[in-house]
């Protein structure tokens, strides 16, 4: 089960059972874990998910992906002793909510 390091150092999981739903129902994840670190630890925005306040929303943009310039959002379930990866996706806007960091 990889891990990865955010930009506040906490740890991040990707299990294995969300690894595999990335891979099957967004296939431009596939092999794209160095993008998913790099967004982690360096991220453009932060969002507070509007429908659960324990899910953060994290986005960076990328000019160039295997689908064009778009924005990778990892959806990240925030607990006081765990923190992973619910979804990985690429997506040409940023949702609504609380802005909980943005890069300057």
């Amino acid at each position: 089960m990889p891990s990865f390091r955010d930009y506040q150092n906490r740890q991040i999981r990707l299990t294995d059972e969300r690894l595999a739903h990335l891979e099957t129902d967004h296939p431009e994840m596939r092999g794209q874990a160095s993008r998913i670190a790099e967004t982690l630890a360096n991220p453009d925005r932060i969002i507070r998910s509007i429908t659960d306040a324990k899910v953060e929303l994290i986005y960076k943009l990328y000019p160039s992906t295997p689908v064009t310039r778009k924005f990778l959002c990892i959806v990240v379930k925030v607990l006081p002793d765990d923190n992973f990866i619910i979804t990985a996706y690429d997506t040409d806007t940023v949702k609504k909510g609380v802005i909980l960091w943005e890069k300057k």
